[in-house]
């Protein structure tokens, strides 16, 4: 009887660590780029939301797995740049928050920054901490940027989203 006692934990830390183990070998990431052009714009002004084309199922065939199999994504890094006119930076935003849709009524926020530093051209965002995987696996999803400007610009931008989801998903 003191045996099972003993056992019972081993193996169910054995089976607790083997599980975490798997999760991590069907791990991948997939990266989504977009650029966009800003058009000028006044103090406050909201942007049109952007759609973007995931691509992501021939993320899952390379990783030898289907979109029914994904069980998990999140957000991991998402970085904007400006990319045109070469050398500006992002000195005319405050904050900015970006949100992610599929349709009108699942829009959360996906990543955001409050502060954005001054002089950089390219500024890291923090990551939600939400499931992801409905957007993920749609073929499209749409982003929205709810900006915080420090003025206004008569200049258009070229801005490039890329965008680091973790996938944990099932073998075939």
């Amino acid at each position: 009887m003191k045996k099972t006692f003993l056992i019972a934990p081993l193996l169910f830390l054995l089976v607790l660590i083997g599980c975490k183990k798997v999760d991590e070998i069907l791990t991948f990431t997939v990266d989504v780029s977009q650029s966009v052009t800003i058009p000028g714009f006044v103090q406050g002004a909201q942007l049109a939301p952007v759609t973007v084309t995931t691509k992501s199922e021939d993320s899952f065939r390379n990783n030898k797995t289907t979109r029914d199999k994904v069980k998990d994504v999140y957000l991991d890094k998402m970085i904007l740049t400006v990319t045109d006119p070469p050398g500006n930076t992002f000195d005319f935003l405050k904050k900015v928050d970006i949100y992610i849709s599929t349709n009108s009524t699942n829009k959360i926020l996906l990543a955001h920054i409050d502060d954005v530093p001054r002089g950089v051209t390219s500024i890291t965002l923090v990551p939600t901490t939400s499931r992801l995987d409905e957007y993920l696996k749609s073929d499209t999803y749409d982003l929205t940027a709810i900006a915080t400007s420090s003025g206004f610009s008569l200049t258009n931008f070229t801005v490039r989203s890329d965008a680091t989801f973790k996938v944990t998903a099932a073998p075939l």
